[in-house]
């Protein structure tokens, strides 16, 4: 069952887009078919994924203003198991034309139906904005995952963007809900970064993952490679903190689905 995954925060800086590659990455390898869509213009996910975007006819930009289909601007990955719709600086001038565009909120979504059967999960790569392109993925998206780097005004980035969700699923799309909240960037050495998981627990006790994803060299070399953490170096923390967030999640999906089912 195909879920799509907002990945999400306003806040620049807190692990969304190395969140969004390597937890693609490492659902790819656990054999599930994942599409990831750069929404940002910066397009960090594409040139992590190692797509030369200089290079590129067509992009989500093209899908947006409903020039080409999704299945026309599909890249391949190093895993085959993962496709990516990039960015390029296009989508910029994407915000100022979507204002006077019909179903404007609902341009990605409308997109995504001729694709939902090909793929088990579609992840949203968001840009540091509450603009138009985040609007688009959280109407097209079915949940929202909050990354958040451990520090002092994190819970100010969360509550912003919750206050976004709420309003989205109040008006655009009621099936709308948090997945869940992955703390980034962890350092155990700083004492801050304790207090802020543990509040963040104290507050979000079922929607806090387990999985922390902590400080790591080698994560943060990865992009500039083009390559996941999971291919530069799997033996690396980075690489095994996002393939335990991989299964943390396909484990909730289970659950939901169990229980939809009246399983124990």
């Amino acid at each position: 069952m195909l879920k799509i995954i907002a990945i999400a925060n306003q806040k620049g800086g807190v692990g969304k887009t190395t969140t969004s590659i390597n937890l693609a990455a490492s659902l790819a390898l656990d054999s599930k078919r994942v599409l990831l869509i750069d929404l940002d213009p910066q397009g960090n996910s594409t040139t992590g994924l190692g797509v030369d975007r200089s290079k590129l006819s067509a992009s989500l930009y093209h899908v947006l203003d409903g020039s080409r289909f999704i299945g026309e601007v599909l890249c391949q990955t190093d895993l085959p198991q993962l496709l990516l719709i990039p960015a390029t600086r296009d989508l910029v001038g994407a915000e100022v034309e979507l204002v006077s565009a019909d179903r404007r909120e609902y341009r990605l979504k409308d997109a995504l139906i001729s694709v939902t059967a090909h793929y088990d999960y579609v992840l949203l790569d968001c840009p540091p904005s509450l603009g138009l392109l985040t609007l688009n993925a959280l109407t097209a998206a079915d949940v929202l995952l909050v990354p958040i780097q451990s520090e002092y005004y994190a819970l100010e980035g969360l509550s912003a963007i919750l206050e976004t969700m709420n309003l989205v699923h109040k008006g655009l799309n009621p099936a709308l809900h948090l997945e869940g909240i992955v703390i980034t960037m962890f350092d155990s050495r700083n004492r801050l970064s304790h207090q802020v998981v543990e509040e963040i627990r104290a507050h979000f006790p079922d929607k806090l993952f387990n999985t922390i994803i902590r400080r790591n060299v080698r994560l943060s070399e990865s992009p500039s490679y083009g390559k996941p953490i999971c291919l530069y170096d799997p033996a690396s923390t980075g690489a095994q903190d996002y393939q335990d967030l991989a299964k943390e999640l396909i484990t909730r999906g289970e659950h939901v689905v169990n229980a939809e089912k009246g399983v124990g």
